[in-house]
């Protein structure tokens, strides 16, 4: 079965055509046939063609919102040229990441007009996502007609996570009312690093305990218990939590009050710079991605200490997780810088000596963008690198569903 996936990011748009069966037991027993991508939206948009992780053609695109990019992509994907044309025809089913789908979207879910609405009204909870996940939905129709379109929802994977995790220290009733609590994110990435571990451990997902980080523009940990997600530093909405690219993490809510007054701001000009002016881009001054800034990391001063702050929060964050895990037994390092910046790596794995750690050092320069074990085979707490295939995982979820029907 060809699965397309569509995967929108803050400023990105990943396509994918997944080929999967829904006798398979896991999201990377499926074959990638197509990635794709358009960078830049809204801006000066970019066409991207992947081999494995690497780009391996580039040409500038017209991309002013995701529904054009995503037609742009269509048109090329279907044009059997040298971006490795298929036949569209071919697709069985869509599959769309939505990054929140509140308390109650729990499963992959075909996509009709009362779940849109839903979709849509999550939106101020992620205002960075939810909404370009809806801008995508028309083309798709345009294109595949009856096809069904399955979301999969980052907030699934964390459902698990208990009440006093989960609740914020407010009144309750007016929590409910708003449905305020922590929500957790990026729990497809967490899912697929969690099962993937658990085929390279060669024990059941039900008896891994583990600390997983999804390092990227947006970051997270994520401890896992007994394969269960118990807790995830993102909360509410995904700017809670770690300093990531152009979001700040955590930070004093008082903040937000002084910059209205002793600045004169807005409470959405606020938002637009925790959001999007602040993290790695805010503090450097420079750049949101982690290999060009460690271009400059000895001779910059803003980059090193965007660098030094970035790695000691995770850092710090492992360190909640692995307590609140209890007996963990492994970190995993997924998502793009932490598959491929070994400074990040050798921060954490360092600074987690005291738990039993013990990075080696080889396999930390080696282990780039590619899958293997980073610390030594006797060290009491493992740490392995394991490169996230969130289109994978989507395409296994969506196939079970689809075979359902």
């Amino acid at each position: 079965m060809n699965i397309l996936v569509l995967n929108p990011g803050s400023n990105s748009l990943k396509v994918e055509i997944v080929d999967c069966d829904a006798g398979q037991g896991h999201a990377y027993d499926g074959k990638k046939l197509v990635s794709v991508s358009a960078e830049g939206i809204g801006r000066d948009a970019s066409f991207l063609r992947y081999e494995g992780k690497k780009v391996a053609y580039r040409e500038p695109m017209e991309a002013g919102d995701y529904g054009r990019a995503l037609d742009g992509i269509l048109s090329r994907l279907g044009g059997r040229d040298s971006d490795g044309g298929v036949d569209l025809k071919s697709i069985a089913c869509v599959g769309l990441r939505v990054v929140h789908g509140g308390p109650e979207l729990t499963t992959p879910t075909e996509i009709n007009a009362q779940v849109e609405r839903e979709i849509a009204a999550l939106e101020k909870l992620a205002p960075l996502h939810n909404k370009r996940s809806i801008e995508v939905l028309n083309p798709v129709r345009k294109h595949f007609g009856h096809v069904p379109i399955y979301g999969v929802f980052d907030t699934a994977f964390h459902r698990t996570i208990p009440e006093y995790a989960f609740r914020y220290a407010i009144p309750l009733d007016l929590a409910d009312r708003h449905r305020i609590r922590r929500y957790g994110f990026h729990g497809i990435s967490h899912r697929y690093m969690l099962e993937r571990y658990a085929h390279l451990a060669a024990k059941p997902v039900q008896e891994c305990n583990l600390v997983s980080m999804h390092l990227e523009s947006g970051c997270s940990v994520t401890a896992i218990r007994g394969g269960k997600s118990i807790d995830n530093t993102m909360g509410m909405t995904p700017l809670e939590g770690l300093m990531m690219g152009t979001r700040c993490g955590d930070i004093d809510p008082s903040v937000a009050a002084l910059l209205v007054h002793a600045e004169g701001m807005t409470l959405d000009e606020v938002m637009i710079l925790f959001n999007k002016k602040s993290g790695l881009m805010g503090v450097s001054e420079l750049s949101l991605d982690t290999r060009i800034l460690m271009q400059h990391y000895h001779t910059n001063p803003k980059v090193k200490l965007a660098m030094d702050m970035f790695s000691y929060r995770v850092l710090k964050a492992v360190g909640a997780c692995l307590a609140a895990v209890g007996e963990p037994e492994a970190v995993i390092f997924g998502g793009g810088i932490a598959e491929n910046t070994r400074l990040v790596r050798e921060v954490i794995g360092n600074g987690l000596r005291w738990c039993g750690l013990r990075l080696d050092e080889d396999a930390n320069e080696r282990l780039i963008d590619i899958e293997g074990r980073l610390s030594n085979a006797d060290s009491p707490l493992q740490a392995w690198v394991i490169p996230v295939e969130e289109g994978l995982q989507i395409a296994h979820e969506c196939c079970r569903v689809a075979a359902c029907r």
